[in-house]
């Protein structure tokens, strides 16, 4: 064991990166609840309304992803590697982008119709901010709600899986069925779009793994 992390056992580790981790999370998953109302909404106007709250949440995540770097500028003693809590933030961060540029391109794109299964990829993407937002709540005990998370972590992965294959299934449906070459072009695009941000939530999730592993 190095010297460096040997005398750290020894001394108060910040805890304010906690928090600030729970605020992303409860930002993230009140996204997420916008954009299963926005891909539910049949109302053009509606889904801009619901576009413009996401886009207001994605500035209010910036600024506290924002704020977790410059607390991890002033800190010294940290609760885990300090480039673990950068990463950390980036990718939940990256998260909230994809769930923002989702919304943003079934706006943008106006298609004729909703399929079922992007919806069944939305609800996927709130699972996956339900399943992110407990994990961070037990940030703090990390190594004592190991089992717990780890579990959480696996279902995030099993999302992941389910979304490729869903995803592969429906672009094939789209080639076979879709007739008109705009339409298919949008709704290839959107749901290219939901998948990334599945897997972006995996990333996350990855990093948990990650810093687990380092502190076991």
């Amino acid at each position: 064991m190095k010297i460096d992390r040997f005398l750290q056992f020894f001394i108060v580790k910040e805890k304010k990166f906690y928090p600030l981790y729970i605020s992303q999370l409860k930002n993230i998953t009140e996204a997420a609840g916008e954009l299963k109302s926005l891909f539910l909404e049949s109302s053009y106007d509606r889904q801009k309304e619901y576009y413009k709250k996401i886009n207001d949440l994605e500035v209010k995540g910036d600024h506290i992803t924002a704020h977790i770097y410059e607390e991890l500028n002033k800190t010294f003693v940290t609760p885990f590697d300090r480039e673990d809590i950068h990463i950390l933030a980036s990718r939940i961060d990256n998260f909230l982008d994809f769930i923002h540029d989702a919304a943003r391109k079934q706006v943008m794109y106006k298609p004729l119709k909703t399929y079922k299964d992007t919806i069944t990829i939305v609800d996927f993407i709130m699972e996956d901010a339900v399943l992110l937002n407990r994990i961070m709540m037990n940030l703090d005990n990390i190594l004592k709600k190991r089992d717990e998370i780890l579990k959480m972590c696996k279902k995030i992965k099993d999302i992941e899986r389910k979304v490729d294959e869903l995803y592969e299934n429906f672009n094939g449906y789209l080639f076979e069925n879709e007739e008109d070459a705009k339409e298919l072009v949008k709704h290839k695009n959107i749901v290219q779009s939901l998948e990334d941000t599945t897997d972006r939530a995996k990333d996350i999730s990855d990093t948990i793994r990650s810093i687990i592993v380092k502190l076991a």
